[in-house]
């Protein structure tokens, strides 16, 4: 199956108070929060992030919901991202069994795992491994015609504010975000890597 290709703006909200600030001024917009817990799965040799991709469980809301995703070949220029996704809904309880044992990714019934064995040359030899991950609270507003999601995202390391959204006409929605947080004095700056980048350069730098 051809992957799909996700175009997004994001703007990264500089402190806390910002964060909550933009919450505020949305709320007559409020659609749904959804609570995500993100893990990350690659090969003892990186078999993915070494070819720009990376493999992705996204539990939502305590366990009740989970997605896997590959995420392939991603850019993010002057705040709009552009990533090739591809994903399914899976059973929950059986992802979480693999991220007690990632071997059992070869067991999950999952298209997009079976794709990634194939296309990356995974084998129970070389085997997975769990690169652990991190919580993300998303509020989803319904604004101007656009669909915003807000995000608060919870790293070992500490906690980053972004509000993105996914669109075609990304220059159009990125103008209309950077004039709305302009004129409500709300500071920002254009997202410069992925939540999966952050992830993976704050467990690479010592503490």
């Amino acid at each position: 199956m051809q992957s799909l290709m996700e175009v997004e703006v994001k703007l990264r909200l500089k402190h806390s108070t910002d964060h909550h600030q933009l919450l505020t001024l949305l709320s007559p917009f409020y659609i749904k929060t959804l609570h995500q817990h993100n893990l990350f799965f690659d090969t003892p040799t990186s078999s993915l992030s070494s070819q720009r991709a990376f493999l992705r469980l996204q539990f939502i809301d305590k366990d009740t919901r989970c997605f896997i995703s590959l995420k392939a070949k991603p850019t993010l220029i002057n705040g709009v991202s552009r990533v090739e996704e591809d994903g399914e809904e899976v059973d929950p309880m059986m992802a979480k069994d693999c991220v007690q044992n990632p071997m059992k990714l070869f067991d999950l019934k999952s298209r997009v795992v079976k794709r990634v064995i194939e296309e990356f040359g995974v084998d129970r030899k070389i085997g997975w491994v769990c690169l652990g991950g991190f919580e993300n609270v998303r509020e989803v507003y319904e604004w101007r015609g656009l669909k915003l999601v807000v995000d608060e995202t919870r790293y070992e390391f500490g906690t980053r504010y972004e509000v993105e959204c996914e669109n075609e006409d990304p220059e159009k929605v990125k103008r209309l975000l950077k004039e709305f947080l302009n004129e409500n004095g709300i500071e920002y700056d254009y997202s410069e890597k992925s939540k999966f980048a952050i992830f993976q350069a704050g467990n690479s730098t010592p503490s």
